[in-house]
């Protein structure tokens, strides 16, 4: 397709220089730009599809940059991007050195704020509002929220405050049927012009202005006025919550109607107090197979993905932990299974069809789901929460108050620990061990393959002392056997897994394998590396650990974990503070930096946690303490 149009839009001024019926055509050409490069390169197809006319109309009525557009999960926004410059750039989304898959400052002055976590979107425009106010500035400030963001707790903190301060900012509540969900009627339609109409709005506020001045009665004249109002409201219209919080509701509106929606924010885009604009979109709208199935095209690898390696020999660990809870859902009907709207990456799918009574997805509400789960452990049941690793980041008071505080026996399962490629820094799970460690009562292990994950989970379940925690990266689970006979395995035992001299790794997880790899390829050239599994991060194998310091000269430790507060800094700091003999303690873990997108194997190599890099670490320390050189390819 020949893109004529969309190549003359380098920024949001040209567009303004278009008219009404050229705008469709540039959303027509916008929307087939987009899929014919995410079909190609990978990404986040369904949400943006669904904002294709939405975004044409903000930037052609706003004037962006000067005007501020604050994006909610920031995946609904490679339209903003493409309209603001980067066009041409598109094609290197989510790859390393290029387009971030999230809105990014740094990248753009029409970025306003990094949207990468759900919900964030209003609290955010309040404050770039009322920093506006603060400093006499005049510019206009639109929220974009939606996808589901409007289920978090944070949307709606930011909703109660905005309506308390009044001041002006617009938010667009993207409505895709995954969060409210009315239906798009002549009512609504003629609803939605009277109270768009600036004519309308001039004799409201004249109205209700003279009935302040009635003597006596002015008081009863406006309680009369304002229940009247909201009464036509709450028949007609979903908007009277927002009304009640002191937001003017408008809507709901055909977001996909490209001069209804300029009409509609041309008509209330000046008003100086809060108002929140309902328009109904379709996720994955012109695109007929992404429409049909909108959550399995949020995102897509695209056809030049690069994984040409063939089918995996074990699934990925989403998939094992999927199996894992349907086994153990079979065996006791005290399971239940929690989700903030995670159903699809943390492999629940089947799991939801087998036992939709014990299934709960709670929505984009992290923190709610951490308490609700210790709300069903305290009743005796026995939650297993699917979650990602940075999402629970979100739940941190909650893990502490309202589980690991009153040792209630939660499982947590943390999906996509480590890097996780595309999705860059707001989705790296790199914290979980260092912010967990400090919560007593907590288990926190990592299986170094899908049957160890599997044996975890078992023992999780059977432990009731409190709060279990098990995390996992993104990606094949390496070895996984669904038959076999599960092992409970002893809370905080390590495995001994190569025996060697002078040199042991200590490794977790993910980082198990490559250091294995690296031992095997070291020992054909002469070098005996002992290799240990360090499974169990919190309570960890004190006994074999003094058993190593005597028997090795160096320990090296290797976590996919920020090295600050991590697995390694916990192994040093209890060598020099409780053993009589100190060894030196090599850490290899992610550094303090926040890691950009790549394919996971180009951030591990940023973190230096390569297969490579790692080999090349062990065998230099090999060499010291042998004495000798060594050539490994």
């Amino acid at each position: 397709m020949n893109y004529d149009l969309l190549q003359s839009i380098n920024s949001p001024q040209d567009l303004k220089q278009l008219d009404q019926s050229q705008l469709r055509l540039v959303s027509d050409e916008l929307r087939s730009y987009i899929i014919e490069v995410i079909d190609r390169v990978g990404g986040h197809l369904a949400p943006t599809l669904g904002v294709i006319e939405l975004t044409v109309a903000l930037h052609y009525l706003y004037d962006t940059p000067k005007d501020k557009i604050i994006w909610d999960v920031g995946h609904q926004a490679y339209a903003h991007k493409v309209l603001t410059g980067r066009r041409d750039r598109l094609p290197t989304i989510r790859h390393r050195g290029g387009l971030a898959p999230f809105c990014k400052p740094e990248e753009s002055e029409y970025d306003v704020f990094g949207a990468g976590h759900a919900s964030t979107s209003i609290s955010a425009a309040l404050g770039v509002a009322t920093a506006r106010d603060l400093q006499g500035e005049d510019y206009r400030v639109v929220s974009v929220i939606g996808d589901g963001s409007i289920t978090g707790g944070l949307a709606y903190e930011g909703l109660n405050n905005a309506g308390a301060m009044r001041r002006q900012m617009t938010i667009v509540l993207n409505d895709n049927e995954m969060s409210i969900s009315p239906n798009v009627g002549a009512i609504h339609h003629y609803l939605t012009k009277i109270v768009t109409n600036p004519l309308y709005n001039k004799l409201r506020d004249e109205i209700w202005g003279m009935s302040g001045k009635l003597p006596g009665g002015s008081r009863h004249v406006r309680y009369l006025l304002r229940k009247m109002e909201e009464g036509l409201k709450n028949m007609l219209t979903p908007g009277i919550l927002f009304d009640e919080l002191g937001i003017r509701y408008i809507g709901p509106i055909n977001g996909h109607d490209l001069n209804k929606l300029i009409d509609t924010f041309d008509s209330i885009k000046d008003i100086k107090t809060p108002v929140l604009v309902h328009v109904l979109t379709e996720k994955g709208k012109g695109y007929p197979n992404v429409e049909s199935s909108p959550v399995r095209f949020h995102s897509v690898k695209g056809q030049n993905s690069g994984n040409n390696s063939g089918k995996p020999n074990a699934p990925n660990y989403s998939q094992v932990f999927g199996n894992t809870a349907i086994e153990l859902a079979e065996q006791d009907e005290k399971i239940v299974a929690v989700t903030p709207a995670m159903r699809e990456g943390s492999g629940l799918v089947e799991y939801s069809e087998k036992f939709p009574k014990r299934y709960f997805d709670v929505g984009i509400a992290e923190g709610h789901a951490v308490t609700f789960s210790g709300g069903l452990a305290a009743a005796g049941l026995h939650p297993i929460v699917a979650i990602y690793s940075s999402f629970l980041q979100r739940g941190y008071d909650h893990l502490i108050h309202d589980v690991a505080l009153q040792k209630l026996p939660v499982m947590f399962c943390l999906d996509r620990s480590g890097l996780v490629g595309g999705d860059g820094a707001t989705h790296h799970g790199a914290y979980d061990f260092s912010y967990m460690q400090e919560i007593p009562n907590l288990v926190i292990s990592a299986p170094k393959d899908g049957n160890e994950l599997r044996n975890l989970m078992y023992t999780a379940h059977q432990y009731s002392a409190g709060p279990f925690s098990i995390r996992y990266p993104k990606g094949t689970s390496l070895a996984y056997t669904p038959n076999a006979e599960s092992e409970i395995l002893p809370i905080g035992a390590w495995e001994e897994m190569f025996d060697g001299e002078n040199v042991v790794i200590i490794a977790t997880g993910a980082m198990v394998q490559k250091a294995s790899s690296a031992v095997k390829q070291l020992a054909k050239v002469g070098f005996r590396i002992g290799l240990v599994n360090g499974r169990f991060i919190k309570p960890f194998d004190t006994e074999m650990l003094k058993k190593l310091v005597t028997e090795y000269d160096q320990i090296m430790t290797i976590e996919e974990n920020a090295l600050q507060g991590g697995f390694g800094s916990t192994i040093h700091e209890y060598i020099e503070e409780n053993l009589e003999i100190h060894i030196p303690v090599k850490r290899l873990g992610i550094p303090d930096e926040f890691i950009e997108h790549g394919s996971r194997e180009e951030t591990l190599e940023m973190a230096g946690l390569s297969a490579q890099q790692i080999l090349n670490t062990v065998r230099d320390l090999a060499e010291k303490y042998h004495h000798r050189t060594a050539e490994v390819s």
